[in-house]
């Protein structure tokens, strides 16, 4: 048993030897054409006394829960004395990497280009990867210490615009008359963690901001976006061997653009040139924190870790969802039949891909293919939710000295976070959205009600009544380790 707390860093590089790779996280196929910035995973274990955890940051758009326990299995198998529960995964939620599972998108229309890495080869190749960062961490553990720090950036905005007539869209026009405002607010804070090793020399730091790494999502590079870039920019500062695990806060309705603005004061931030400027106001955020760890690192902080199985009631669809959904349906498919309006999207999309000064989104929520598919989902949730009531999953509570960390597997939405990290005992709350798998969009109340991407059946497992009820678990699980 060790008294003292132990502290390992590792990484590994995650991007593909070919560059010809699907990528994920839209709805049309994006094939790379190059790489932007390689893409990696960031690991930090943490042992003290009987306790355990080990934190695996990825550069990818999302987690399956079979990716986790595949790599719980192997990292178990590697070294025994390591729990599997003590493991758990988060992204970063780049839109730049390839799938994290063995299949691709629409399959059936889009066939994988013979000269394109199979998706499921790429999963075998991430878990070696994540294997070898873990080894890494595992094996270079030190007596060490932390300090908690706080800073600010301004990088994540609420992406919903609504409207007069009780709407809402994702990346909606705010120039339009009947423009009512944003639907939710922003969190500008960086909760950060920073490690040392025993003669106070730091080592690393644990990086929570409240938005994905996305300016480049609709890019066809391969790229870690921002978080990467910030990531670097802290090793030139602090040395090669400091390393950044970064993780997303609640951000379900953030991105990193201002819509209200319009892109008049600043770049656009759908494109490269919007990389730098967001990664030095993170990297900045982090340096500037610094100086409060002056005299604050603590080398016998309170340890614990908890691993708490979670069941949330899945998001329902009323028999009256059902019956409008079969006859939106059928009407749209008279219209145009599916195959025909997927083939239109995607011609629409890279149509407005082409246009000069136009940022994006190239592809419509409100196109003819992803009304079939909204309806689709409607009809399949009432079948299937009576047979599939909830949804479940791993729920991590560490306390690290004063400071909290609680992850959920959604695109939470903002609200869920803040109500979190209010009602907290901890002196700071981490909460680390899309982490320990992948349960879709997590709303607030006013996002079902007002609808629109990010707010439909489609988007998620679980609805805001069961963001409501993660909130207090999360909560409790906090709170019971202070």
């Amino acid at each position: 048993m060790n008294s003292k707390l132990r502290i390992g860093w590792g990484e590994a590089d995650i991007t593909p030897d070919k560059a010809k790779v699907e990528l994920a996280g839209q709805y049309y196929q994006r094939l790379a054409t190059g790489i932007h910035s390689r893409i990696k995973t960031v690991v930090l274990a943490l042992e003290k006394n009987n306790q355990q955890a080990i934190m695996i940051s990825l550069d990818v758009v999302s987690i399956p829960a079979t990716l986790q326990e595949e790599v719980r299995t192997a990292v178990h198998r590697e070294f025994p004395e390591v729990a599997p529960d003590r493991i758990f995964l988060n992204t970063i939620h780049t839109h730049n990497a390839p799938y994290t599972r063995p299949g691709g998108l629409f399959r059936d229309w889009l066939p994988l280009a013979p000269d394109a890495l199979d998706p499921a080869d790429y999963v075998a190749f991430l878990q070696r990867q994540i294997l070898a960062a873990v080894s890494q961490a595992w094996t270079s553990r030190q007596p060490g210490g932390i300090a908690p720090a706080f800073g600010i950036a301004r990088i994540g905005h609420c992406r919903r615009a609504v409207y007069a007539d009780g709407t809402a869209e994702m990346y909606g026009d705010t120039t339009r008359p009947d423009f009512v405002g944003m639907e939710a607010g922003e969190d500008s804070g960086v909760e950060i963690l920073f490690t040392f090793d025993a003669n106070g020399q730091p080592t690393g730091a644990m990086v929570n901001t409240a938005c994905p790494s996305q300016v480049m999502e609709s890019t066809y590079e391969i790229s870690s976006d921002f978080m990467g870039a910030a990531r670097e920019r802290l090793k030139s500062h602090f040395g090669q061997n400091f390393h950044t695990l970064c993780q997303v806060s609640a951000a379900g309705c953030q991105s990193p653009r201002d819509l209200t603005r319009n892109y008049r004061t600043e770049p656009d931030f759908w494109h490269a040139d919007g990389v730098p400027v967001h990664a030095e106001r993170l990297a900045n955020a982090v340096t500037t924190a610094f100086a409060q760890t002056d005299g604050r690192i603590d080398f016998d902080p309170a340890f614990r870790h908890e691993c708490h199985h979670v069941t949330l009631p899945r998001r329902r669809a009323s028999y009256q969802n059902y019956v409008q959904a079969k006859d939106n349906l059928a009407r749209l498919i008279a219209i145009m039949p599916e195959k025909e309006a997927f083939e239109d999207f995607c011609r629409e999309t890279h149509a407005n891909e082409k246009i000069p000064g136009r940022p994006g989104p190239y592809d419509s929520k409100l196109h003819h293919f992803v009304l079939i598919q909204n309806n689709k989902a409607v009809i399949r949730r009432f079948e299937t939710q009576d047979a599939e009531p909830t949804f479940a999953f791993d729920m991590q509570a560490l306390r690290i000295g004063e400071i909290a960390l609680v992850n959920n597997p959604f695109e939470l939405y903002l609200m869920f976070g803040q109500i979190i990290k209010a009602r907290s005992r901890a002196k700071q709350t981490f909460v680390v959205q899309l982490s320990g798998g992948s349960g879709g969009y997590l709303p607030s109340p006013e996002a079902e009600r007002l609808g629109g991407y990010g707010g439909l059946i489609i988007n998620g497992n679980v609805g805001s009544d069961g963001g409501f009820q993660f909130a207090d678990l999360a909560v409790n699980a906090i709170n019971e380790l202070f």
